[in-house]
């Protein structure tokens, strides 16, 4: 009886899926309607990279005529690289065969006399060898971006019958010594066989200009501001996958974690100054809700109107609390607007496909730091902790979530064991969108008697670190002094317990007021 076919991410959404699955645990979708796709094991052929160039394989011919002991041998076959090989290792390239220059072996493969009567190769295309973007990430073993689509499916040279031989490579230019990857000028066409095309003339993409974003798939082609590349057609990894700043007061790292097709939340981090010169700093974190339409988009435009409200409220005096409540009142707005079509041209919105689905929703979570005070904001179920540098001392969780599992707390109707462990612990009750029911800020002012870091986070990462005991326990103890490290291993931690959610940390040092200030 055969299997049904197992998807590996949801054809409507493209949420990463489990084994068994029957529906996406996003978006609903029926899985079981999806036909299985064609039995086909898409490949690219690769040839020996030399001198910083990726050089095609010889084309596959007829053998010369004559009896088969006359017969050249034949040639090294082209390596094929299939990127859902089961083993995940890194592919190996072949050794040049005994006698040939590895430069030279591929050009003259290219080059091979024609026999009368047998197909022309089409021309070759080769690009000087690029380095990848820093921004992408890979799986061990695939040269592709994570989450881009398979490469298409090329010839399979390494199997190609009686493939001929390179000629005596004594005579061959050496290409990879010109200037570009390109042939010395006195290089003469091949003698009696003038109509072989030029593997080098076409078919290939133009090399990008300087600046320019190239593709992390064939390493030659532009990327088109959509974010394919315009050569071989590759999804290229988004900026947002993997995020870090860094200020002298506070740093921030957010990431893709492992199992979601893209990063929802988005983080804003900043410093200004009071009216009396003393600094404040700020860090806002927000996360988009998976199940409403384009919550990357909420997450950002949250993040960043909160953030300019609060450096436009502080200089001008007012006080941090209050300026909090109005920076979660200016994400609130600019969540809202995105249900109207803000963000996107008609055009798009006509033919999303989520359109008809719930507006544009996520969490926020914010931090000030001004005066010696230290003061939250919130919506959802986003969080900040404190975490004194004495770890003595008793770390805390200054918010308190917006979620079924909270309510069901507060009210005495189970413990906090007992609704954490429930399937609906998660479900959110308060958010910033314009299907929200009532928006209700929430802010705290606090004033530490002791210096600390302030831990402002996802549940990506307090999934992993829940109770204040468990934070304290994975942040460095040098976390104050080294910010953006500490963001970096609080993130680590949550994609070695899993990854299943996109996380996001920002950290913000608290030193101690001045003997005399008072302390709470």
């Amino acid at each position: 009886m055969s299997q049904r076919h197992q998807l590996s991410a949801c054809p409507s959404c493209e949420e990463p899926l489990e084994s068994g699955d029957l529906f996406c645990g996003a978006c609903g979708y029926d899985l079981s309607a999806v036909p299985p796709p064609p039995q086909d094991r898409p490949t690219m052929a690769m040839g020996s990279p030399v001198g910083g160039a990726v050089w095609p394989a010889a084309p596959a011919a007829r053998p010369p005529a004559g009896p088969p002991g006359d017969r050249p041998p034949a040639a090294p076959a082209a390596v094929r690289f299939d990127a859902r090989a089961a083993d995940g290792g890194d592919f190996e390239l072949p050794a040049p065969a005994p006698g040939t220059t590895p430069a030279a072996a591929p050009w003259e493969a290219a080059h091979a006399p024609v026999p009368e009567g047998a197909p022309q190769p089409g021309p070759g295309a080769w690009a000087p060898a690029e380095p990848a973007s820093p921004h992408a990430t890979s799986a061990p073993g695939t040269p592709y971006a994570a989450g881009a689509p398979e490469p298409p499916t090329a010839p399979d040279r390494a199997s190609a019958p009686d493939t001929p031989a390179a000629p005596d490579t004594a005579s061959a230019p050496d290409t990879a010594s010109a200037p570009g990857g390109a042939a010395p000028p006195d290089v003469a066409p091949v003698a009696g066989d003038p109509g072989v095309p030029d593997p080098r003339a076409g078919g290939h993409a133009a090399a990008p200009a300087a600046g320019a974003r190239v593709c992390v798939a064939c390493r030659a082609g532009h990327v088109d501001p959509d974010g394919y590349c315009e050569n071989c057609g590759h999804a290229q990894p988004r900026e947002r996958d993997h995020m870090e700043e860094e200020l002298g007061a506070v740093a921030a790292v957010s990431d893709r974690g492992l199992r979601h097709h893209r990063n929802e939340d988005a983080f804003a981090v900043s410093s200004t100054a009071l009216p009396d010169g003393s600094p404040a700093v700020v860090a806002i974190v927000c996360d988009g809700v998976s199940s409403a339409t384009r919550p990357d988009e909420a997450s950002a435009a949250a993040a960043a109107a909160a953030n300019e409200s609060l450096l436009a409220s502080l200089p001008r005096g007012t006080h941090p609390q209050a300026a909090m409540h109005e920076a979660i009142v200016a994400a609130s707005e600019a969540v809202n607007a995105l249900a109207d079509g803000g963000g996107q041209d008609a055009g798009a919105m006509e033919h999303d496909p989520h359109r008809h689905q719930n507006a544009p929703a996520c969490t926020l979570v914010g931090a000030v730091v001004a005066g010696g005070l230290l003061v939250v904001g919130w919506v959802g179920d986003s969080r900040a902790y404190w975490v004194p540098d004495d770890r003595g001392g008793p770390p805390a969780r200054l918010t308190e979530d917006d979620s079924w599992a909270a309510q069901m707390v507060a009210a005495g109707l189970m413990n906090e064991a007992e609704a954490y462990a429930d399937e609906r612990a998660h479900a959110i009750t308060g958010w910033l969108g314009a299907d929200a029911y009532e928006l209700e800020p929430h802010t705290a002012a606090f004033k530490p008697d002791r210096p600390g870091v302030v831990v402002v986070c996802t549940d990506g990462l307090w999934n992993y670190a829940e109770g204040a005991e468990d934070m304290a326990r994975v942040v460095p103890p040098d976390a104050a002094a080294r910010p953006l490290h500490g963001a970096q291993v609080l993130v680590g931690h949550a994609l070695d317990g899993g990854g299943h959610d996109n996380v996001t940390v920002a950290l913000m040092p608290f030193a101690v007021a001045p003997p005399g200030a008072g302390s709470a």
